[in-house]
């Protein structure tokens, strides 16, 4: 068995603009043009929409979406919100009092000073100087020359502050935990507004005039429940417009163009997924539009009819019609779960849909494009193993076992005998392979898949993660509460290793009988160089969730999860990778030292072609 075919077994626990040659690191493939969750969006008009995110993202378009460039914000910290006077004049603000001005439309942002360290939740201006920030424990700032000086005002309370409307210089709006409060001089005194609910969060409010306006969010209940107010005078009283019956997540955006047209974003009903609300009446009736199951962060109406509402793993969607239809420019696609490179430009990587079904994507051009194949099933796809660039196997819940012989162009189902989840497969050659799941599950195959037995593990009180073989008869096995398994004898027997810990191991990976590594929860990743005889901890600079490990040679690794991680010494110094995202990666895989990619959560992939340094 050569070396690259070794590489090939991948298993992960249940647990869980287009880039040019010349980038270094890790960048993006899908979704494009980034998939880190967007907080909120701003369009001045309809073409230009700018969107600020988790980690300091902002992507921007001049062509009404059709086309999204990521741009440098020169900062790490997460943006929570975004205000745009015209076409070239905005404003960003995040987490760590981070303020951020343009005047090229976006293209380019400098930092201003508010002298906070607090999360600025919001951002509102009525001209190109006057404005206004809100934030956490009742951070109110201003402003009155561009955001060159920053001066805090005091709101008399000390909640959290979420969202804020002006209408002008004087007359504004601020939402938070349990508050309403408006301002008629400019913000130096705050007077406290009252619903007909206590207990509420609001996330988000939209004045048309001074006396029309909507606050969302929640209101805390048990369960909570996603909700509306209204108010037709100034807000001297505000009266519920939108409460489910069933319940839902919450609402965390509102935009309205005039008193009649306006939009509500997040999650308002979970029995019917709905995302975006629209109503054509002032809100007294709401009509769900969109029901994708995302969570919609934020939502920006224009005058002109066009609409941008963004929220997580990159979801960019835009309307044209004033949000009665939307299209999805960008966003999260399947849960990938598992991922083979065969060579720089062909690769498949299998997971679960949006409506939790079985999906199967492969490239052929280095990533570029992805294309969902016909899997056949319904199940959720959790491991791939490849013995050659045409022969694989993938395995999934209720003991799914797909098979191709051409590359993963077209995939044949397999008897594999259980209705036990298989999270783990390896193939060692066309015809012998090995899949692994919950209850101990160990399953073998000789002829191609034709027939799988059950093998013995010696346990059913543990779920089998991911498994690993450098030969027909050598292979490991991992799994909850510190299991490692291994054979000599192509799994006729089973024995138990000490691995020195309880924590779940989630991905194992041998490159020969000796040398071999596995990784789990609280950053644990293990090492042997005695076929598993002894396994010693190794210092991975983390305690989040490892999901996979992919090893090259006895010296060259790669470890993904909530972070991806690098050794070049055999596991002595793991450094931790710079990535444009945080989410959870759940496999990695490489041709060679620097080309390779990793996928996860909300169809997260991302390639690297220069060993992601």
């Amino acid at each position: 068995m050569n070396l690259k075919t070794l590489l090939l077994c991948l298993g992960v626990a249940a647990a869980l603009a287009t880039p040019s040659a010349a980038q270094s690191g890790w960048f993006w493939q899908n979704p494009l043009p980034q998939g880190n969750d967007l907080s909120a969006v701003a369009s001045p008009d309809a073409n230009t929409i700018v969107a600020v995110g988790i980690f300091g993202t902002i992507v921007r378009s001049s062509d009404g979406g059709a086309t999204w460039t990521i741009v440098s914000s020169g900062t790490t910290n997460h943006l929570r919100g975004v205000f745009f006077n015209d076409a070239n004049t905005g404003t960003a603000t995040g987490t760590m009092g981070t303020i951020l001005r343009t005047t090229d439309g976006g293209a380019t942002w400098m930092a201003q000073f508010g002298g906070t360290t607090e999360s600025l939740n919001a951002v509102f201006f009525v001209d190109a100087s006057t404005g206004w920030v809100v934030g956490d424990r009742s951070t109110i700032l201003h402003t009155d020359d561009g955001g060159e000086t920053w001066a805090p005002q005091h709101s008399g309370t000390l909640t959290y502050l979420n969202g804020l409307s002006f209408v002008d210089a004087n007359v504004g709006w601020v939402v938070g935990s349990d508050i309403i409060l408006r301002t008629d001089d400019g913000g130096a005194s705050w007077v406290r507004q009252q619903t007909d609910r206590d207990s509420f969060e609001l996330k988000a409010v939209s004045f048309v005039d001074a006396n029309t306006g909507w606050a969302a969010g929640v209101w805390v209940v048990r369960p909570s429940v996603p909700w509306i107010v209204h108010t037709n005078d100034g807000g001297a009283t505000w009266t519920t417009q939108y409460l489910p019956c069933c319940g839902g997540r919450s609402l965390y955006g509102v935009s309205f163009v005039d008193a009649n047209t306006g939009i509500a974003v997040g999650q308002a009903e979970v029995s019917s997924r709905s995302d975006i609300l629209r109503t054509t009446d002032g809100g007294v009736t709401w009509t769900a539009v969109f029901s994708g199951g995302d969570y919609i962060y934020g939502v920006a109406l224009g005058d002109q009819g066009t609409a941008t509402a963004v929220g997580e793993s990159g979801t960019i969607l835009r309307s044209t019609d004033a949000g009665a239809t939307w299209s999805r420019q960008s966003g999260p696609t399947p849960r990938l779960s598992a991922v083979y490179l065969a060579d720089p430009n062909i690769g498949v990587a299998v997971g679960q849909s949006r409506n939790s079904k079985g999906v199967i994507l492969r490239t052929t051009d280095g990533g570029t494009t992805w294309t969902r194949q016909e899997s056949g099933t319904a199940s959720w796809l959790y491991a791939l193993s490849f013995a050659d660039a045409n022969t694989g196997t993938t395995v999934g819940v209720y003991g799914t076992i797909l098979r191709t012989t051409d590359g993963g162009i077209t995939w044949t189902e397999q008897s594999s005998g259980t209705s036990e989840f298989l999270f783990g497969v390896c193939l060692v050659d066309a015809e012998i392979g090995t899949a692994v799941g919950n209850g101990g599950t160990i399953l073998r195959t000789t002829d191609g898949g034709l027939s799988w037995a059950l093998q013995e593990s010696g346990t059913t009180m543990v779920g089998l993660s991911a498994v690993s073989f450098v030969d027909a008869t050598t292979g490991w096995v991992v799994g909850s509460q510190g299991t490692i398994l291994a054979t000599s004898d192509g799994g006729a027997t089973w024995t138990r290793q000490e691995s020195g810990t309880s924590a779940n191991l989630y991905g194992v990976s041998f490159i020969d009988a000796s040398i071999g590594t596995a990784v789990g929860d609280t950053g644990t990743i293990l090492r042997t160089t005695d076929g598993g005889a002894s396994w010693m901890r190794q210092e991975s600079g983390t305690k989040r969730e490892l999901f996979a490990v992919f090893s090259l040679d006895d010296q060259t690794s790669f470890v993904v999860g909530n972070v991806i991680l690098r050794t070049d010494d055999g596991g002595a110094t793991w450094r931790e990778q710079p990535q444009p995202d945080r989410a959870y990666f759940t496999a990695v895989s490489f041709l060679d030292a620097n080309t390779g990619t990793v996928v996860g959560w909300g169809g997260a992939i991302l390639r690297t072609k220069t060993g992601g340094d």
